[in-house]
């Protein structure tokens, strides 16, 4: 992989961080042009998408102190050392805070909650896709060693560097896994969009499936992300459980509701 695209002198273009742009760019995109078909105003999606921006970034770094705070409390000069900063940090704690950040913005903009969150699930899903393979060209999020012929194998040193991914060993490619996944979900959510019977199903829908997808993924990956209960899990398949069982319940309670779906 390559996770420079750029090194001249002091200045260092690193591929995620490209690729981490274009996936915020290409979901807030395809937000506000779902948003413009359904009678809202685009610009206040592209609002929307500024602070969804900046709080992902917080939340995935907050989480990943919690997830990872004996290390942390050890070393507190680590929270701001520069690796610590390259950090991808945990996608569920960018997640959840840009969902409560999203939910303050739109309720401030008096904005249709659901349904803004309807038409920004295919763009969340979208943005996944072309972020995690940001994460693979910089090395982080990797799999186990494996000797599947679709294994990856890792050789530069600057990635080891900096998020210590093994070098010259097959490894499951699981920055492909869900980055295959997640436009699996794009395709779906589309679709989906289009044929809904309730405000809300979709984003409900799209953190169902992504739960359980990333659930599975994470059985794969062999990188130091933190583990809840004496190790049984990771935090993200803990943190996943609960919003499996979040979507289902409120999709129980909306879908009772099918007519709200005509007044979206």
């Amino acid at each position: 992989m390559h996770p420079k695209i750029l090194d001249f002198g002091s200045i260092t273009v690193h591929t995620y961080g490209l690729l981490l742009a274009a996936a915020f760019i290409a979901g807030i995109w395809w937000t506000s042009r779902n948003a413009r078909r359904h009678g809202l105003n685009p610009d206040s999606i592209w609002n929307l998408g500024l602070i969804v921006i900046f709080s992902a970034l917080v939340g995935a770094k907050i989480l990943l102190f919690i997830s990872d705070y004996s290390y942390y409390s050890q070393n507190p000069r680590e929270i701001f050392s520069l690796s610590t900063l390259r950090s991808t940090g945990v996608y569920y704690g960018g997640l959840l805070l840009a969902l409560a950040a999203s939910a303050w913005y739109l309720r401030r903009a008096k904005l249709p909650g659901w349904t803004v969150a309807d038409l920004s699930a295919p763009g969340i899903a979208l943005g996944q896709a072309i972020g995690r393979l940001g994460c693979l060209s910089a090395g982080c999020c990797y799999g186990k060693p494996t000797n599947l012929p679709w294994a990856i194998t890792f050789t530069d040193k600057y990635a080891f560097e900096n998020v210590g991914v093994p070098l010259n060993t097959p490894l499951h490619p699981t920055q492909i896994y869900e980055s295959l996944g997640s436009l699996l979900l794009f395709a779906y959510l589309t679709w989906r969009l289009a044929h809904k019977r309730f405000v809300g199903q979709v984003i409900l829908e799209f953190l169902a499936l992504y739960s359980v997808m990333r659930f599975i993924i994470e059985f794969f990956r062999d990188d130091d992300r933190g583990f809840v209960l004496n190790g049984l899990l990771s935090t993200s398949q803990f943190i996943g459980i609960f919003a499996l069982l979040g979507s289902a319940v409120a999709y129980y309670f909306l879908r009772s509701r099918p007519t709200e779906a005509s007044k979206d």
